[in-house]
């Protein structure tokens, strides 16, 4: 995944920009970035990879050469941002969050000029940053630039261009991802994450609307292009990656996680001892669940931080494994001989819920049942960079499936019959992911009852992840 965040301000934002990029430290693991427009008008950028440090630690030493009172910057998970680049329009910053899918047809496009290069790679493929700068690039403005790059690009990416003393702000086409305005005295600033707000000074001053442009000066945010009819925010902000404290479109995301616990309490009957979470997105699911339920809750996982801070991920899936285990410790006096339900937020692969099982067992634990706050994952997500499943092979319901079918493939005409959680088909996916799992009893979040937990109309909300809807 990734985030950004930018400030236009009256006095000097290196501050503000510093802080307001690690907020967003959550959202990615492996690069980091800031950029400001100078006193002479100068772009000062640096970026690093942030793999195996905090942002913060590792530009600490950095962040003293920093002057200006216009900037923005980036955390990502797939590369190296801000970007600068020079072409017909200038000089300008970038950096973008999203996913570009249709990348190979816009390559074509630009290579039948043969003059046309490009010099950003991130594993071997041109960045989706530079590309994107290259659309904006096709207009003779900023604006139009922007506009035209939203309306080429499939996929989704949200995008900050800084230039001429100015921030523009441009929210993907549908409004998968967040882009919000604050303000505070003598200062405006863009952000992914609410939770960059409070500490900085800074109030909500409005959502953008799908596909909406906006030029972000010290002294005012002027709209370029209004926002499209047409929203599908990303729903798993909600259950999984964003933070507690956030808000998008004006819910708060912890709210939403105990109604949720609260309205799979009311269906899901567990004969437990007591409730715990997965830290750390699990725990609100679980404590909505133990309120509603008046089952205990006890933290009977705790995640150690101290020098496992950092999600560094290597490619290897084993030595994956074992990283996330190495973070998360069971407290073992609480869970010898009882029957516990433990609540995450969802379950992808099912490969470390197994080896959790297997440890928890060892430990002398009675009974495992789970809750999983979100349905059961059907889709890869083709709009956004944050599935922590490389392929759909890999989800853990399309295997239960395959399984089921016999079938080596799986069609939309298959997959439509495990949709509906009434169903008998349905039950016998959950059954068979049970078993693989070896779990006394699972049970999945419904589709209504996580939309009831977040409120907003159901149009406005993208669950291509589990039922496949664009």
């Amino acid at each position: 995944m990734g985030g950004f965040f930018g400030v236009a301000g009256k006095q000097d934002c290196v501050g503000d920009l510093f802080y307001g990029i690690d907020y967003h430290s959550h959202l990615g693991t492996k690069y980091g970035g800031l950029a400001v427009i100078e006193e002479d008008g100068a772009i000062f950028k640096r970026a690093h990879g942030i793999s195996n440090t905090q942002f913060r630690s590792r530009f600490d030493d950095e962040i003293g050469l920093f002057k200006g009172n216009i900037g923005i910057g980036c955390i990502s998970d797939f590369e190296r941002q801000p970007i600068t680049v020079t072409g017909p329009l200038g000089t300008y910053a970038i950096v973008t969050v999203g996913k570009i899918t249709n990348s190979a047809k816009i390559l074509r496009a630009a290579f039948e000029d043969n003059r046309t290069h490009f010099t950003e790679c991130n594993e071997n493929e041109v960045s989706q940053t530079e590309l994107a700068a290259f659309l904006i690039n096709q207009k003779n403005s900023i604006v139009a630039g922007l506009e035209y790059a939203q309306a080429a690009i499939e996929g989704s990416l949200s995008i900050l261009v800084l230039k001429d003393n100015a921030i523009y702000a441009a929210r993907d086409r549908y409004g998968r991802t967040p882009v919000i305005i604050g303000e505070k005295e003598n200062a405006f600033a863009v952000t992914m994450e609410t939770t960059a707000f409070p500490n900085l000074g800074y109030s909500v001053k409005y959502d953008l609307g799908p596909g909406e442009i906006v030029r972000i000066t010290p002294e005012a945010v002027i709209q370029e292009r209004g926002p499209g009819e047409r929203k599908r925010i990303c729903a798993f902000l909600w259950v999984y990656y964003g933070y507690p404290s956030s808000c998008y479109e004006g819910v708060n995301t912890e709210e939403v996680r105990y109604r949720n616990g609260d309205i799979m309490a009311h269906y899901i009957k567990p004969d437990v001892d007591f409730i715990t979470g997965i830290p750390d997105s699990g725990i609100p699911h679980a404590v909505g669940f133990s309120n509603a339920s008046k089952i205990p809750y006890k933290r009977a996982f705790v995640k150690y931080t101290p020098t496992w801070a950092r999600s560094f991920m290597p490619q290897n899936q084993k030595m994956r494994n074992l990283v996330a285990q190495m973070k998360l410790i069971p407290v073992e006096s609480q869970l010898k001989g009882k029957r516990i339900l433990f609540c995450d937020d969802s379950i992808v692969r099912g490969t470390q819920m197994r080896e959790t099982v297997v440890q928890l067992r060892s430990m002398g634990v009675k009974e495992v049942h789970m809750c999983s706050a979100s349905p059961p994952l059907l889709f890869g997500c083709k709009y956004l960079n944050f599935s922590r499943s490389r392929t759909e092979l890999d989800l853990a319901a399309r295997r239960a499936i395959m399984r089921l079918e016999n079938v080596d493939e799986l069609t939309m005409e298959i997959i439509k019959k495990y949709l509906d959680s009434s169903s008998e088909p349905y039950k016998a996916m959950v059954e068979e992911i049970r078993k693989e799992l070896d779990l006394n009893s699972l049970h999945y979040q419904t589709l209504p009852g996580l939309m009831e937990a977040i409120g907003l109309d159901r149009n406005d909300i993208c669950t291509y992840c589990w039922d496949g809807r664009e």
